[in-house]
């Protein structure tokens, strides 16, 4: 089975399990929110193929910054930017990357996530998957809105993820609810971003074999 088909199958899966459970009204609630943001166009608005990549820089769990033009300058570079630590899908998806690191260092690539929690979470969700990339904090999502990637969390839904035992102020150190929608760059060694992928379904993410096959066309 190759690590593309696992990680589809699984977010489905994890999915299809969630839905048969979840009350009703929840799945409606939670429905509604996803076609909200879908249709706000904030797609349309993040940073697509061809853009020149926001340089940053930013702090591991141990606190070391780290920075995008510097990783640029020993090749290209796979930015991940997901919700949190909290996120079920989140988690499949930075363990497919994982699973797939091998094949991304072989190309000479490198991978980094970047999520808008407190280093403390960055630092479980490190430890929970023994990740081999860096996790980065982008605390107030100051970078992932320079990639045209930030939304407020449906009021709809904030009282919801509480009661799922999600505190989001609590990891992310705010109470503004903004959140990334999950994205999925592969930046050039010059800067340039070359593969694009951003969904405002949560539930969806880029399959590493597509981000492979990204790398391996530059």
């Amino acid at each position: 089975m190759t690590t593309q088909s696992s990680l589809a199958s699984q977010l489905k899966d994890f999915q299809t399990g969630f839905l048969g459970q979840a009350p009703q009204e929840t799945v409606e609630t939670m429905v509604k929110a996803t076609s909200d943001l879908e249709q706000s166009g904030i797609i349309n608005n993040s940073l697509q193929v061809g853009a020149q990549a926001p340089d940053f820089e930013l702090p591991d769990p141990t606190g070391k910054q780290i920075k995008l033009s510097a990783l640029l300058a020993n090749g290209p570079v796979v930015l991940n930017f997901y919700r949190g630590e909290w996120c079920p899908y989140c988690n499949l998806e930075i363990r497919a990357y994982q699973q797939s690191l091998p094949e991304f260092q072989r190309l000479g690539a490198q991978v980094v996530a970047i999520s808008p929690e407190l280093p403390d979470s960055s630092l479980t969700m490190q430890e929970k998957h023994a990740l081999s990339f860096p996790v980065l904090s982008d605390v107030g999502n100051r970078v992932a809105r320079d990639y045209g990637l930030v939304f407020t969390l449906d009021a709809s839904l904030q009282p919801l993820y509480k009661g799922f035992g999600i505190d989001i102020p609590a990891h992310n150190g705010d109470d503004s609810y903004e959140l990334p929608v999950p994205a999925t760059y592969v930046v050039d060694s010059m800067g340039t971003i070359r593969y694009a992928y951003a969904n405002a379904d949560y539930t969806l993410r880029a399959e590493p074999t597509e981000v492979l096959a990204a790398v391996k066309a530059l």
